[in-house]
């Protein structure tokens, strides 16, 4: 199954709707992608897999999942309640000035602005191939989600561009949060360090609490 992007929010929505209550190794099957037998669970395979299914096209490109439309795909894994499980990646943080003007131009709103989330169960003793997918649920901040949100950004960003970055830690924000994000201690990238200038560090990523992914989920079930 070759998908091509999605023209619409309806027909992206239309697609979703098709495996809501399916499990992955369905999704699997009509993509033509193995799923791991007996093996750790890779955290990125469901978003893959999904991915490939709705017709996702941006892949690493700073931008939104479905580009033509200007939706981001999330997918949220849940517990047997449908609560989020843990917190959900955004972006890498760009943790020089020049890349962080301001809240409007930044990648986290661009990311943020409209959601595609899609709840997939997560419980530990569910086997891979049978977790299922929830409802589709387009989203977009309200005022006072996008407030708080930008708030969080510009006190983290103001960490960071101080030369604070080692203060940081995932205490910070209400509803964003800052983490390490590397695969090992040898990924590092650009910074600015505690005298002003330019350092190597491990890379960040932007993370949403499940305080905000929760109170999204609930207005949907």
């Amino acid at each position: 199954m070759n998908t091509s992007p999605p023209q619409s929010e309806a027909e992206l929505l239309d697609r979703a709707a098709q495996i809501t209550g399916k499990t992955l190794q369905y999704v699997a099957n009509l993509v033509n992608m193995d799923l791991p037998v007996n093996k750790p669970v890779n955290k990125g395979l469901t978003g893959e897999l999904l991915e490939a299914y709705l017709g996702a096209s941006a892949g690493n490109l700073p931008e939104p999942d479905f580009q033509h439309i200007g939706v981001e795909l999330k997918t949220i894994p849940v517990n047997h309640l449908g609560v989020p499980r843990e917190s959900t990646y955004v972006c890498i943080v760009s943790m020089l000035p020049e890349n962080n003007k301001c809240w409007e131009q930044s990648l986290v709103k661009r990311k943020l602005s409209r959601v595609l989330w899609l709840p997939v169960e997560a419980d530990p003793d569910i086997p891979l191939s049978i977790r299922r997918i929830g409802n589709a649920i387009l989203w977009s901040p309200d005022a006072e989600q996008e407030q708080i949100l930008r708030q969080d950004w510009e006190e983290l960003m103001d960490l960071i561009i101080m030369g604070h970055l080692e203060q940081i830690t995932a205490t910070y924000g209400k509803y964003l949060q800052i983490r390490p994000k590397a695969q090992d201690g040898k990924s590092l990238q650009a910074g600015i360090g505690a005298d002003g200038g330019q350092i190597q560090t491990l890379p960040r990523g932007f993370y949403l609490r499940t305080e905000l992914t929760g109170k999204i989920i609930s207005q949907w079930r």
